[in-house]
C-alpha cells in the first residue's frame, strides 16, 4: 500500500531514494506504508503477549539495513490488498493478516485516501482479532521541491524531544531536547526519531513559490526525519511508536478494538 504520485501544478512532489547501494524496495519513493513495524528493530526477536516471535535473518518477507537488522515491516505487508471503495477524490482499501509467522496478531487494517483541491488525507485503521495486537506502524513519504536547489529549502520541525540513537541507530530509551530546527534546510542530513510537539504546527517545507504541509492528525507521536545526502528529498515520517518499539512494550490494541493513525499533505502557492 503507497501513494506514488502527487502533483501540484502539474510538477511532481514526491522523490525517490535510488542510485549505487540503494536496495529495490518499495519504501524508497513515494508515500509508502511501514507495517507491522517502522523503522528499524533492535534483534530478530520480540515477544508480545506472552508470544515468544523468532524473526529468520534470511527470510524473503524481511527487509535488512547496513547495520544488519530488520527495517520497515514486512513485505507481505505491500501486497494483497483490495479495493473496498473508489471514486475520484476517494479510495478505501483493505488487508487481513492473519497466520504471519513474523507478526502472529491477527488483525485487519483499513486505509482510507481522500483528496481535494489542497490535501490529501490518509487514515489507517487497525482492528485487531482475538487477541491483543501491537502498534507500531507508520508511513515514510518522500517531499521534493521542483526546481528549487536542496539547499534553498526552507523546513519546519514541530518536535518536541529527539530520541538517542546507539550506533545501529537504534533508539537507547533516552531523550534529550531537539532544540530549535527551523530554518533552511542547507547542507543538512537527517535521519534522528523525535516525539511530536502537537502544538507548534504542522511539519513544512517550502521554496520556490510553493509550500508543503504535513499535518499528523490523530495517532502518530513520533516523527522520524530522513534528509539524505544522496538526494533532494526530505521525510516527514508519522509513527505510531519510536524503532524497536516491538522490543519495548509497545501501546496495542485490544481484542476487537481498534487504532487510527490520520495524517494529511496540503499543498499552497506563495506569491
Amino acid at each position: 500500500m503507497a501513494c506514488h504520485s502527487l502533483k501540484h501544478r502539474g510538477e511532481e512532489l514526491l522523490g525517490a531514494v535510488r542510485g549505487e547501494g540503494v536496495p529495490d524496495v518499495p519504501w524508497i519513493s513515494g508515500i509508502p506504508l511501514l507495517h507491522p513495524w517502522a523503522n528499524r528493530l533492535g534483534g530478530f526477536g520480540y515477544t508480545f503477549d506472552d508470544r515468544v516471535v523468532v524473526l529468520t535473518p534470511g527470510s524473503p518477507d524481511i527487509y535488512i539495513e547496513e547495520h544488519g537488522l530488520p527495517l520497515h515491516g514486512l513485505r507481505p505487508a505491500v501486497y494483497g490488498w483490495t479495493v473496498l471503495e473508489s471514486t475520484d477524490r476517494r479510495l478505501v482499501a483493505g488487508r487481513d493478516y492473519t497466520g504471519v509467522a513474523e507478526f502472529p496478531f491477527d488483525h485487519r487494517l483499513e486505509v482510507v485516501a481522500e483528496v481535494d483541491e489542497q490535501a490529501l488525507t490518509l487514515e489507517t485503521t487497525l482492528t485487531a482479532g482475538a487477541r491483543p495486537v501491537p502498534v507500531a506502524f507508520g508511513y515514510h513519504p518522500f517531499f521534493r521541491l521542483p526546481g528549487v536547489p536542496r539547499a534553498e529549502w526552507a523546513i519546519t520541525l514541530p518536535v518536541g524531544d529527539r530520541l538517542l540513537l546507539d550506533e545501529r541507530m537504534v533508539p537507547t530509551g533516552e531523550r534529550v531536547a531537539a532544540g530549535d530546527l527551523d530554518g533552511p534546510l542547507g547542507d543538512r542530513v537527517f535521519d534522528d526519531a523525535f516525539t511530536l510537539d502537537e502544538l507548534r504546527g504542522p511539519f513544512v517545507l517550502e521554496g520556490g513559490g510553493r509550500r508543503i504541509e504535513v499535518a499528523f492528525e490523530a495517532g502518530y507521536p513520533y516523527a522520524q526525519i530522513f534528509a539524505p545526502a544522496i538526494a533532494d528529498v526530505i521525510c516527514f515520517e508519522p509513527m505510531t511508536a519510536p524503532g524497536d518499539a516491538l522490543r519495548h512494550a509497545p501501546g496495542s490494541v485490544a481484542p476487537g478494538e481498534t487504532y487510527s493513525g490520520r495524517f494529511s499533505v496540503s499543498v499552497s502557492s506563495k506569491t
